[in-house]
């Protein structure tokens, strides 16, 4: 069975609403580092995290997420 690694669009999205990694950071209630690292695919967001972005990026969570197999 292939390894399912968690993939993100999180970069593109926030790119196509024009925040910097600053503006998402703070309407996520986050740093600006655990944006870049999530977008790096460095850092897993929580669930609640996850949502959050979702919400404020306007889009469900799996437009977001995704897997992607090995």
């Amino acid at each position: 069975m292939a390894e399912k690694r968690l993939k993100n669009r999180l970069k593109e999205l926030r790119v196509q609403k024009g925040l910097t990694h600053s503006e998402l950071a703070m309407l996520a209630g986050v740093s600006r580092k655990t944006i870049n690292t999530v977008e790096n695919g460095v850092f897993i967001p929580s669930t609640a995290l996850a949502l959050t972005l979702a919400e404020v990026l306007g889009r469900p969570v799996e437009r977001i997420f995704y897997f992607e197999a090995d």
